[in-house]
């Protein structure tokens, strides 16, 4: 399984590689552009193949380790670079989250995970795939929306202006929020069927609510006119809690007694 996986990572990123140098000499070679995409996106379909084949090893959706997750999360992210530069026309944001696609199954190369075929009661719930599914997606746009108000930060820093880029950062954050808002009706959902209580403010709970408040106040500080370049110093530093919430949190000495325990191998 190990070695199927590092032969699927290892495609996935030479595709991602070659994809990026390719697309970045179509600009003087247009020729190069469709086959730039084909490669880059074919990266992707690479990883999406092998989570099918891993899930159906398995014989459960691979959501269980923080690991799978990250091979979800290294799959999805480029599309949104893709669905970026197809809405917005902006090519440069796709560059970054192959990149950063990259990174990820780079850790889970450096660190394979124990691949256990079983699942503990709790996550045999109906609500567990729509739950994770949900936040991952919802993740994998506040990434993005992050990098790209980094981006933007950045113009500000040399004094040049960006209402493109700062739309772009918005819309991602927007529909990020709401699936972050449907990753707690669901989990709350679950956990009322795992463990008798909607909620009970495990730390991971904790953690997310405090991610959802975050971007709830980006949301609210842009509805009423505050300095829109300000916030994007907000919306940047806003995904640091997303990281705490996804990877920090279980590293916590409280989270030795919480109920998500599941999710740290």
């Amino acid at each position: 399984m190990i070695v199927n996986f590092t032969n699927a990572a290892i495609a996935a990123i030479t595709c991602w590689t070659l994809g990026t140098l390719m697309s970045i000499l179509s600009r003087r070679t247009p020729a190069l552009k469709l086959p730039a995409f084909a490669l880059s996106f074919g990266g992707s379909l690479v990883m999406a193949a092998f989570i099918a084949f891993y899930w159906v090893l398995l014989d459960r959706p691979p959501l269980r380790t923080l690991g799978e997750t990250r091979l979800w999360y290294a799959t999805l992210i480029p599309l949104v670079g893709f669905l970026v530069e197809y809405r917005w026309k902006i090519d440069w944001l796709k560059y970054y989250c192959m990149a950063l696609a990259a990174f990820f199954l780079g850790i889970n190369m450096l660190h394979p995970e124990v691949f256990d075929k079983t699942l503990m009661p709790a996550l045999q719930s109906p609500w567990f795939i729509p739950h994770v599914i949900v936040y991952l997606v919802g993740y994998v746009l506040l990434a993005a929306s992050s990098v790209t108000a980094l981006h933007n930060v950045s113009l500000q820093v040399r004094k040049k202006e960006n209402l493109t880029g700062e739309s772009v950062s918005h819309y991602l954050a927007l529909l990020g929020f709401v699936l972050l808002s449907f990753g707690l009706i669901f989990g709350a959902l679950w956990a009322k069927e795992a463990w008798g209580h909607y909620w009970t403010w495990d730390p991971k709970e904790t953690w997310a609510f405090l991610s959802w408040l975050a971007y709830l106040g980006y949301l609210h500080a842009w509805r009423y006119k505050i300095d829109r370049a300000k916030l994007q110093w907000y919306l940047a530093l806003s995904f640091v809690v997303l990281l705490v919430c996804w990877f920090g949190v279980n590293y916590l000495p409280s989270a030795a007694n919480s109920v998500h325990t599941y999710s740290q191998s």
